[in-house]
């Protein structure tokens, strides 16, 4: 009875956690599907009867989207690509040297707002001529991803056995050949998981590309800012945009649950 009354605990506060998203999700997904008819009617019209895909056809009618879809594609995995090739390294140095200082200012990095970062980048990379290209949105994402690639990996090296390594300096191997054969290989799900969530990150960013970019570089995100009419607000296109731009996170979110569970699962072990 007690094992019962645990898992039906269990399964209400996944539900109360899980069910503000799920029903925002649902709701956008009802908004997409409806006339504007529908979508201002009191009392709201919760299923649409029928059906319509006009919205959709605003969204490709009122963007170049698959120009956007481009360049947040180049975008998203160059940034995760650099942010990777910096921090994974960047994450071992701090763990191996027990550097708290400089992870303290990796996770000040992390939380402090992107608009903090935006003005001195602006007017640098006005300054370099760059502003319009795809530049600068890559090298402002590093601002997000770079901090969450060595935050998740400090944690995964921390938890690493350190006698590997010294036997590897022992056998005569150098400080980088044990990185590279023994702490790397280790912390693949470590990577992994730091992967997606910098791709998810600098995927969603829209701050960065709404100032930086110019009229074809501009980002996945940006098209939902173009749905904002200063006449009215075209609910059902909005949520369509919305619904084109959430829809590829959210697929690579759920095909690789697995990996980020194990993966902050195994960090979270190793580094206890």
């Amino acid at each position: 009875m007690r094992r019962l009354l645990e898992r039906v605990g269990f399964a209400l506060a996944v539900l109360v956690l899980v069910s503000p998203a799920a029903l925002v999700f649902l709701w956008m997904l009802s908004l997409s599907l409806k006339t504007e008819l529908d979508n201002t009617a009191w009392p709201p019209v919760f299923i649409p009867d029928p059906p319509v895909l006009e919205n959709f056809a605003a969204v490709f009618a009122r963007n170049d989207f698959l120009l956007y879809t481009w360049n947040s594609v180049v975008v998203s995995f160059s940034a995760t690509a650099l942010a990777i090739l910096i921090g994974v390294p960047a994450g071992y140095g701090i763990a191996k040297m027990r550097a708290t200082r400089a992870a303290m200012v990796i996770l000040i990095a992390r939380i402090t707002p992107g608009l903090s970062y935006l003005i001195p980048l602006f007017l640098l990379f006005q300054w370099l001529g760059l502003t319009g290209t795809l530049v600068p949105i890559v090298v402002t994402h590093l601002v997000i991803t770079v901090p969450i690639v060595v935050w998740v990996m400090i944690g995964f090296f921390e938890g690493l056995p350190g006698e590997l390594e010294e036997a590897a300096l022992v056998d005569g191997a150098t400080i980088w050949q044990a990185f590279r054969h023994v702490a790397f290989p280790l912390a693949r799900p470590g990577i992994t998981v730091a992967v997606i969530l910098s791709f998810i990150f600098s995927w969603n960013n829209f701050i960065f590309a709404v100032v930086l970019a110019g009229r074809e570089t501009r980002t996945l995100p940006v098209a939902v800012n173009n749905m904002l009419t200063f006449e009215q607000i075209s609910w059902g296109p909005l949520a369509a945009a919305a619904l084109l731009v959430t829809l590829p996170v959210l697929l690579l979110t759920l095909l690789a649950q697995k990996q980020i569970i194990a993966g902050l699962t195994t960090g979270g072990v190793k580094g206890g």
